[in-house]
C-alpha cells in the first residue's frame, strides 16, 4: 500500500475537508488494482466511535467490499498480546481511594485545607496522576523540580503529592485505564520494532494531543505498512511560522501546536506532512485568512503585510455570517431558525458548541417545528428525571424533613410508578400538601401523617408507607459508604413502588434509568473503597458520579439537524456549520485552576500546560469555521452581564477591520447577514397584534351574591382594596398558604398574641422582676411549640426581652387602673338597616372601677398612624362599637371610657385614645354608609382603590392583571355574575 521509506509517513487533510470521505477515497485510490481481500488487512485506528460510525455508513452507502478493521486507539488493551497485564482499577475506585488519603491528611493537618475542599481536591489529585501516568512522569520527577519559592505553597503541594507514592510503588498491579494504555502502548511499540505487523496500520483523525495516544502515533508512523493521518492541518503556515511553535510556553494555544510538537518528536519538519488526497477545502481563500487571523501573538505584525495582499475576502468570507445577538435566547432562536430553513431546503446542518445550555435552548425551539436534532452530548444524567430523583433522596440525608422537600419527593413522576393507583397516590398528595400549607408543621414527622390521615382505612396505608419510607431519615451520621448506599437505594426504591407496589417501579427503566442503575452498580461494587462519610459528603460524591454519566434517548431524530461538541468538527460532513456560544469563558473555556503546579513547573516536568485546551479548542474551531457554508454566533449579554467575544472572533473581526476597505466590507455583510437572522427570529416571536390594554378592574356583582357579613380587620381592606374582598368574599378564592412556612411578621404577631393572652390569665401582674421572668418563660413555652426555627426563635425572644420591662411596668399601672375580664374574645352584631353582620376578635377588654371598659389592640410593630386611623384603619373604634352594643360573646353592654394600641416594635408603644363624645356612634354610620354604598349594584369593587403605597402587594392582584395598568389607570365597571 505504501512506498517504503525510512521518513515516519505523516499525512494531512486541511481543515474543513470531509475527512472521513477523504480517508475512504485515499484508501481506495492507494488499493487500486489490488485483490479485494487488501482492503479487508488495513487496520484503521480511529480517536472516537461517531468517527467510527461515519466511516462505516459511508463505506455501506457505497458498492459492496471488505470493510477494513476499525477500531478505536482505546481498543488496543483488550489485544491478546497483553492479557498478562491485569484489568485496569476502576476510575471510581481510584477516586474513593484518592478521598480516603486526602481525608486522613486534612485530619491530620487541617491547615493545609478546609473540609469542604475534600472532593475537589482528590478529583484534583486523580487528574494530576492520570496525567502523570499518561505522559509518562513520575513523582521523582515531581519532586526534583527546582522550585524556589519560599512562600510554602510547594511544601504544602508536595504532602498531597506523596500521596499517590503508593499507587506508583504497586507496580501493574494497580493499574489506572491511562496508566495501564501506556504500557500498553510502550510493549507494543516495542514488539513491532521486533515484529512489525506485515499488514497495513493507520491512524487516522486524532491530534496526538495525549501522551500514549502521542506515542502510539509516532510508532504507527515507523512501521514499514504504517501511517498517520491528521485532520486540520494548515498548509498555508509559513515556514517561519511554524518555526516559532516549538516553545510550549508561548504556543500551546496555537491551533496547530500538537503537529509541530508530533513532527519535532518525529525529527521532522512541519513541511513533511503530506496531503492524503488531492482534494481542496470548500474555501481555500477562508482557510489562508483563518489561518492569518490566528497567528501566534508574537507574529500578528505579518497582519499589515500578508493581509494586504489578500485579493479574495470576499470569497473567503461569502458563504460566513456573524450574529451577534443582545441575549442567549435571541441566539438560540436565530440558530433554529437558520437549521429549520437548512432542513426544509434539503441541506444538512449542524452546530458546534461546547455551550450545553445554549444546545438545550436550540432544542426547544426547534420542538416548535417538530424538529429533534442528533445531540452527539445528550442529557447530563443528573437532570434525567431517575437522576433528579436519586439527588432528592440523598440530599435528604441528616436533614429535616420540611414540606418543601417531601413534596417534592411525593410529586417526582417516578414516584409510586410501580403501583396501579398513582392517581389516588397523587390525591392524597394533594390533600396532604393543602393540610401541611394550612395547619403546618413546617417540619413534618411520621406522627403528622398518622394524624392527617385520621380513620381514613386508604389514608392510613398511604401514610404508614411515606413514614417508612423516610423514618430515620433526620437522624443519619457518619457512616460507611456502602451502608449510606444501600439505605439510598432501599428508600428510592420503596418510594418508587409505592404502598401496594413491588420492585422498583419505574425507577430504573428506559435509557435513563438504565444509565443510572449502571453507575449505582458500579458504585456499589466499589463502595468498600469509600471509607466512612457524613451524610453532606455522601450527597456530594453521589452528585459527582452522576455527573459522569450521559442518557441518549432513543428517539427517531431529524437526519438533517445535528448538535455536536467541539470535538466532532473533525468528522465533518455538514454543508452548512453554526458555530456557537463564541464568547470567551464558553468557547475556549477557561483553564482550570491547578492547586498543585504552576505553567513552569507543568512545562518543565514535562506535563501539559493549561494552555492545551485552548489549543485544541482553537484547532476544532479552524476545522469547523471551514465548512462550506458557517454561522458564527455569540450573545453580548448573558444572565449576569456583558460577555467578550471568543478570542478567534476578535481576532478575525480585527484582522478583517484592519484590513483595507474590501476587509471593512466583508465584515459589514457577515454582519448584515447576521442582523437578517436577527430580525426574523424576533418578529417570530412578536405578537400578531398589540395586545390591548387590560382594564382596571370594578367589577359590579349582583346584590344577592355580595357578602352578608364584614370583619372589623375587613373593613380597612373593603376602602383600600375591595376587589380583594370581592375575590375573597365572592369567588371565593383564598390565597394558598405558603409551601415553607417562614418565620414571617404575621406568623411573629400571633405568637406574640398568644403570649400575652396566657401571661395575662395566668396572675394579674405586680412585680416587674418576677413578672418579667414569667413573661419570657411563657414566650419560651410558645416559641418552642409554634416556631420550630431557633434561629427565628432566639431573635424573636430577644426583640420581645428588650421591651418585657417596659411592659410589665406599664402593665403593672394598666392593672391598677382596671381589671381584665376579657382576652381574645370574639363578638359579632347585626346592622339592622343592612341585614350585615360584623364580627371580629377583640384582643383584650379592661374594666375600670366605675363599671365602664377599655379596649386594647396589641401590634407586634408599630401602631398605625394618626391619619391611617382617622381614614383606613376603624378595627379599635368597631370593636368598641361592639363592646357597646353587647355584640360580645357572654358580656353584656358596656360603656368604652378608652380604647388603645400596645405597640412591641422598637422600645415598646402605649398609644391611649379617649373616644370623642358620639365618636363610636359616628362610626357607625361611616360604616352603614360604606357598606350601604356596596349594597349597590353600580358600584364596583376596585382594584388597589387607596393603596398606602405603590410597593403594596395585595393577595390578589395577579388576578386584576396589575402591570397592564396602574393606579393613573380609571376603574373600568363591569356587570358580573
Amino acid at each position: 500500500m505504501f512506498e517504503p521509506t525510512d521518513a515516519p509517513r505523516v499525512y494531512g487533510l486541511a481543515p474543513g475537508v470531509d475527512f472521513p470521505q477523504a480517508l475512504i477515497d485515499g484508501l481506495l485510490a492507494r488499493l487500486a488494482g489490488q485483490p479485494p481481500e487488501a482492503l479487508g488487512r488495513v487496520e484503521v485506528f480511529v480517536n472516537t466511535r461517531r468517527m467510527q460510525r461515519r466511516i462505516k455508513t459511508l463505506f455501506d452507502s457505497g458498492p459492496a467490499m471488505l470493510l477494513p478493521r476499525l477500531r478505536l486507539v482505546t481498543d488496543l488493551a483488550a489485544d491478546s498480546l497483553f492479557a498478562d497485564l491485569p484489568p485496569p482499577i476502576s476510575p471510581l475506585r481510584r477516586r474513593l481511594e484518592l478521598t480516603q488519603l486526602v481525608s486522613k491528611l486534612l485530619e491530620t493537618e487541617p491547615e493545609l485545607a478546609p473540609r469542604s475542599a475534600l472532593f475537589d481536591l482528590a478529583d484534583s489529585l486523580a487528574e494530576l496522576m492520570d496525567e502523570m501516568r499518561g505522559e509518562g512522569v513520575t513523582p521523582e520527577e515531581i519532586r526534583s523540580l527546582d522550585v524556589t519559592d519560599e512562600s510554602g505553597h510547594w511544601q504544602r503541594s508536595l504532602k498531597f503529592v506523596a500521596l499517590v507514592d503508593a499507587f506508583y510503588a504497586a507496580g501493574t498491579h494497580s493499574l489506572d485505564p491511562e496508566a495501564r494504555q501506556r504500557l500498553v502502548i510502550e510493549r507494543l511499540a516495542a514488539h513491532w520494532a521486533e515484529h512489525p505487523p506485515g499488514h497495513p496500520v493507520i491512524v487516522a483523525g486524532s491530534t496526538g494531543s495525549r501522551g500514549a495516544t502521542a506515542l502510539f502515533m509516532k510508532a504507527v508512523s515507523r512501521l514499514p505498512q504504517g501511517a498517520v493521518i491528521l485532520p486540520g492541518v494548515d498548509f498555508d503556515l509559513p515556514d517561519a511560522v511554524w518555526g516559532n511553535l516549538d516553545d510550549a510556553m508561548a504556543a500551546e494555544d496555537h491551533p496547530q501546536f500538537r503537529f509541530a510538537r508530533l513532527m519535532k518528536d518525529l525529527g521532522q519538519h512541519p513541511r513533511d506532512i503530506r496531503p492524503w488526497r488531492d482534494v481542496q477545502p470548500p474555501s481555500p481563500a477562508r482557510n489562508r485568512l483563518v489561518s492569518l487571523a490566528l497567528r501566534p501573538a508574537p507574529v500578528t505584525d505579518q497582519w499589515l503585510t500578508e493581509g494586504r495582499r489578500m485579493e479574495d475576502l470576499a470569497e473567503a468570507t461569502a458563504d460566513m455570517t456573524l450574529i451577534e445577538a443582545p441575549s442567549s435566547r435571541a441566539e438560540a432562536s436565530a440558530i433554529a431558525l437558520i437549521i429549520r430553513r437548512a432542513v426544509e431546503d434539503g441541506v444538512t446542518a449542524a452546530l458546534i458548541t461546547p455551550d450545553r445550555t445554549l444546545s438545550r435552548q436550540v432544542t426547544a425551539a426547534l420542538d416548535r417545528w417538530g424538529i429533534e436534532p442528533d445531540d452527539s452530548a445528550g442529557k447530563p444524567l443528573p437532570l434525567s428525571p431517575p437522576g433528579r430523583f436519586l439527588r432528592h433522596v440523598a440530599d435528604r440525608f441528616g436533614q429535616v424533613l420540611s414540606v418543601d422537600a417531601l413534596l417534592t419527593l411525593l410529586k417526582h413522576p417516578l414516584t409510586a410508578s410501580g403501583s396501579q393507583a398513582r392517581g389516588l397516590h397523587l390525591l392524597h398528595t394533594r390533600e396532604l400538601e393543602l393540610h401541611l400549607r394550612r395547619y403546618g408543621p413546617a417540619f413534618p414527622a411520621w406522627r403528622d401523617f398518622q394524624s392527617w390521615a385520621g380513620q381514613d382505612a386508604d389514608r392510613q396505608t398511604w401514610a404508614a408507607w411515606i413514614g417508612s419510607a423516610l423514618d430515620g431519615l433526620e437522624a443519619v451520621g457518619a457512616r460507611p459508604l456502602s451502608e449510606h448506599l444501600e439505605n439510598h437505594i432501599q428508600i428510592a426504591e420503596c418510594l418508587a413502588a409505592g404502598p401496594a407496589g413491588t420492585g422498583s417501579g419505574g425507577l430504573w427503566d428506559k435509557a435513563a434509568g438504565r444509565e443510572a442503575r449502571r453507575w449505582v452498580g458500579e458504585l456499589r461494587r466499589e463502595a468498600e473503597y469509600g471509607g466512612t462519610l457524613s451524610p453532606f459528603d455522601y450527597a456530594s460524591l453521589f452528585l459527582g458520579i452522576l455527573q459522569k454519566g450521559e442518557v441518549r434517548e432513543p428517539t427517531r431524530a431529524h437526519p438533517g439537524a445535528m448538535i455536536w461538541g467541539t470535538l466532532e468538527s473533525r468528522v465533518q460532513g455538514a454543508r452548512l456549520v453554526v458555530l456557537g456560544g463564541l464568547n470567551e469563558g464558553v468557547w475556549p473555556e477557561t483553564p482550570k485552576s491547578d492547586p498543585w503546579l504552576n505553567r513552569k513547573m507543568r512545562d518543565g516536568a514535562g506535563l501539559l500546560l493549561p494552555e492545551r485546551r485552548i489549543g485544541l479548542a482553537a484547532h476544532d474551531f479552524q476545522q469547523a469555521v471551514a465548512a462550506e457554508q458557517v454561522v458564527l454566533t455569540r450573545s453580548v449579554r448573558d444572565v449576569e452581564a456583558q460577555t467578550v467575544p471568543s478570542r478567534w472572533l476578535n481576532r478575525l473581526g480585527n484582522l478583517l477591520g484592519g484590513l483595507p476597505e474590501q476587509g471593512m466590507d466583508a465584515l459589514k455583510q457577515m454582519q448584515a447577514r447576521g442582523t437578517r437572522w436577527l430580525d426574523l427570529a424576533e418578529l417570530l416571536d412578536a405578537p400578531t397584534a398589540p395586545a390591548p390594554a387590560s382594564p382596571r378592574p370594578s367589577p359590579r356583582p349582583p346584590v344577592a351574591a355580595r357578602p352578608r357579613e364584614i370583619s372589623i380587620t375587613e373593613v380597612q381592606t373593603l376602602i383600600r382594596d375591595p376587589y380583594a374582598v370581592y375575590a375573597r368574599r365572592i369567588l371565593g378564592l383564598a390565597p394558598l398558604d405558603p409551601l415553607r412556612r417562614q418565620p414571617d411578621a404575621p406568623l411573629r404577631g400571633t405568637l406574640i398574641h398568644k403570649i400575652l393572652e396566657r401571661f395575662i390569665d395566668d396572675a394579674p401582674v405586680q412585680d416587674p422582676v418576677r413578672d418579667r421572668d414569667r413573661l419570657m418563660e411563657v414566650a419560651d413555652v410558645v416559641f418552642a411549640a409554634r416556631a420550630p426555627w431557633p434561629a427565628a426563635r432566639r431573635l424573636w425572644w430577644a426583640r420581645l426581652r428588650r421591651v418585657a420591662d417596659w411592659f410589665v411596668e406599664t402593665e403593672i399601672v394598666r392593672q391598677d387602673a382596671g381589671k381584665p375580664v376579657a382576652l381574645e374574645v370574639k363578638a359579632r352584631m347585626t346592622i339592622e338597616a343592612l341585614g350585615v353582620d360584623l364580627y371580629g376578635k377583640i384582643d383584650r377588654i379592661d374594666e375600670l372601677p366605675d363599671g365602664r371598659a377599655v379596649v386594647y389592640d396589641y401590634k407586634s410593630g408599630a401602631p398605625p398612624s394618626p391619619d391611617v386611623q382617622e381614614h383606613f384603619d376603624k378595627q379599635l373604634l368597631l370593636s368598641a362599637l361592639l363592646l357597646e352594643s353587647g355584640a360580645v360573646a357572654g358580656r353584656a353592654p358596656m360603656d368604652v371610657a378608652q380604647i388603645a394600641y400596645i405597640g412591641f416594635g422598637g422600645s415598646g408603644t402605649f398609644e391611649p385614645v379617649a373616644p370623642g363624645s358620639g365618636e363610636i356612634s359616628a362610626t357607625k354610620a361611616e360604616l352603614t354608609e360604606l357598606l350601604t354604598a356596596y349594597a349597590n349594584r353600580s358600584r364596583g369593587y376596585t382594584s388597589r382603590r387607596a393603596v398606602d403605597r405603590k410597593a403594596f402587594e395585595g393577595d390578589y392582584d395577579h388576578l386584576a392583571r396589575l402591570g397592564e395598568w396602574d393606579e393613573s389607570t380609571p376603574p373600568s365597571g363591569m356587570a358580573v355574575g
